[in-house]
């Protein structure tokens, strides 16, 4: 059996998990602040490695390396500095590739104040709004040299932001309106704070982020209480110890790899590896990943299911014995890709459950026991997980009978005090519960499987069809190398299923042929998608998951064109679409003067998104 007292020995069933928390509250287990955490660290383990960066990939590659007593000196005169420049509680943004200096600002700025991570590929006008929102005070962004995209972007929002201070890692000589980050920060105490900071677990901390696959960004907001309760219930399950290395190829404006992969293993103290600047975006990265295991000795190999699927087209040419673990997250792993891994690798797959609203995790196939294909596990100690009906107004009903389907709900410690803005927290969080917007069900062993997002099922003539099981579907054809599929309105059906995928290199398939392959396989005939379209690429967010409205926007013009052309024949008809600041579908169609606009209205009336239809001369 194993040390249940002790986060690092694993807990492997629900009942391990009860007596975990029976053996000690959990104030007992955990710092009250971030900054604590980081003290208690660096007490521990003052010279080993917390953060290690690679960035050729080379086998014989020296990476960068930064020790704990050296990351909390770090963070110790950044928060010095912010709350010099801001005041204690200042607000911190930052637009930053993966540096040590991104960890430093994050911790930092959560010591000083609260942090609000940005997602670089965002546009100005939404970077602005966000800030703007939040109301941070500093913005630290980088020079040209790391990234001229993200400088851009930092001047563009300097002008429209001329209340907020920039700081900038390597900062452009010349530049009078930017602050160096190390030499302001060199000028500061790395030896203790020099202002009162955060001592409540309950405080605000950072608000990160959030839109998901499917719609516009919230603020989400984050406590100290939230964050820690995440990283033990992460180290719990995954039996982090000091003699750990985990790969983080996520970006640090994502609780995955600022909470998950980072925060949970500095509090044990194990090291970081940062797969460069870009992450597992880098090819580089990619291509090496196996070599970059071994030669740093990784023991916990972790990356999203969209990278793997990249990584797993490179052949193992790598002894990965080393490796005890190997975690993926961010999206829903398809089966296909879990059994090209174990078969590359001899190693399974757990996958872990990460949300934004609930500090970064929420469930882990424990690494104490064989992974469950499909299942993302147990609950994170401390915290409660229940589903519940739907009501038929889409609501939350009843709890659900054993064994049976429902919406996961989410309640505990790690629960996101919610959104910043209080019209975006209706029907999502309820009563110190999340409502996840998960369709979920648990087995026999308390394991949780989710079966897909409720607003992403595609309701077909009164059959709920789960777009995972196109997706795993398509993805067993030996030519295609990823797949999606999303509901496209239809006048008779509501809507019908539609995939999109991306073929192998040097494939040679036509969609026929896909089309004949879908006809049989797909056991659920409603399943049986409507449509294969082949793209170059699937539209991903900057976390390696499928943008999904992109994909619905895209089906939603070719129908509604494919149906203004069979009942207005030769008939000149123009339609764009569109996605709104709230992630909202809308269908701009434009008519000429011999067509009744309102007559179009009435032939789109199946396409439940907002649509403009206007007559031109």
């Amino acid at each position: 059996m194993p040390d249940l007292a002790h986060p690092a020995s694993g807990l492997v069933t629900p009942a391990d998990i009860e007596r975990f928390e029976r053996a000690e509250p959990l104030e007992r287990r955990i710092a009250p602040t971030v900054y604590e955490l980081f003290q208690r660290s660096a007490l521990e383990h003052g010279d080993r490695t917390a953060l290690a960066m690679v960035r050729t990939g080379e086998r014989d590659e020296r990476p960068e390396r930064l020790s704990y007593a050296d990351l909390l000196a770090g963070i110790t005169r950044t928060a010095n500095l912010f709350a010099a420049l801001g005041g204690p509680g200042v607000g911190v943004a930052y637009l930053l590739p993966s540096l040590f200096e991104t960890h430093v600002t994050l911790w930092a700025a959560e010591t000083a104040g609260f942090a609000v991570p940005l997602n670089p590929l965002l546009s100005p006008d939404h970077l602005a709004d966000l800030i703007e929102a939040s109301g941070a005070a500093l913005l630290v962004s980088c020079g040209p040299e790391i990234s001229p995209d993200i400088w851009s972007k930092a001047r563009s929002l300097a002008e429209r932001l001329p209340g907020v201070r920039i700081v900038c890692v390597s900062a452009p000589a010349g530049q009078a309106n930017a602050l160096d980050l190390a030499d302001a920060s060199s000028l500061q105490r790395g030896d203790g704070l020099t202002f009162a900071a955060s001592s409540d677990p309950q405080d605000i901390v950072a608000y990160f982020h959030t839109g998901g696959t499917t719609g516009a960004p919230k603020l989400v907001a984050h406590t100290h209480r939230n964050q820690l309760a995440a990283a033990l219930g992460v180290g719990a399950l995954l039996g982090i110890s000091a003699d750990d290395v985990v790969t983080n190829g996520m970006p640090l404006f994502h609780v995955g790899g600022a909470i998950a992969t980072s925060l949970a293993f500095f509090a044990h103290g194990a090291t970081v590896l940062m797969l460069s600047p870009a992450g597992l975006r880098n090819p580089a990265m990619v291509r090496g990943f196996w070599r970059i295991a071994e030669a740093h000795g990784v023991t916990v190999l972790g990356a999203v299911p969209t990278a793997l699927s990249a990584i797993l087209d490179h052949p193992v040419d790598a002894d990965l014995s080393g490796v005890r673990v190997a975690i993926t997250g961010a999206a829903a792993t398809p089966r296909v890709i879990a059994d090209r891994f174990e078969a590359a690798t001899r190693l399974r797959l757990h996958e872990i459950l990460g949300m934004t609203e609930t500090g970064g995790a929420t469930a882990i196939d424990p690494s104490g026991g064989r992974a469950t294909i499909g299942s993302v596990g147990l609950r994170l100690p401390y915290t409660r997980l229940a589903l519940r009906r739907r009501t038929a107004e889409g609501g939350l009903g009843d709890l659900c009978a054993p064994g049976e389907p429902g919406v996961l709900v989410v309640s505990g410690p790690t629960v996101s005090p919610g959104y910043l803005d209080p019209d975006q927290r209706d029907g999502v969080f309820i009563d110190d519960a999340l409502n996840s917007g998960d369709l979920a069900r648990f087995d026999e062993d308390g394991k949780l499987f989710i079966c897909g997002r409720a607003k992403d099922v595609i309701i077909r003539g009164g059959h709920n069809i789960d777009p995972a099981l196109i997706e795993s579907m398509l993805l067993r054809h030996p030519a295609v190398a990823a797949a999606a599929a999303v509901g496209q309105p239809d006048a008779y059906a509501g809507e019908v299923p539609v995939a999109y995928v991306v073929l192998k290199p040097g494939a040679a398939v036509t969609t026929e042929d896909l089309m004949s392959f879908a006809e049989r396989e797909t056991a659920e005939r409603p399943a049986l998608p409507k449509a294969i379209r082949v793209m170059d690429a699937l539209p991903l967010t900057a976390v390696g998951k499928v943008y999904l409205p992109r994909l619905r926007l895209d089906a939603m013009i070719i129908a509604a064109r494919a149906r203004l052309e069979a009942l207005v024949p030769g008939v000149a008809i123009g339609i764009e679409g569109h996605e709104r600041e709230a992630g909202q579908l809308a269908l701009d169609v434009v008519v000429p003067p011999e067509i009744d606009a309102a007559n179009i209205s009435e032939i789109l009336s199946a396409f439940t998104c907002e649509m403009t239809v206007r007559g031109v001369a």
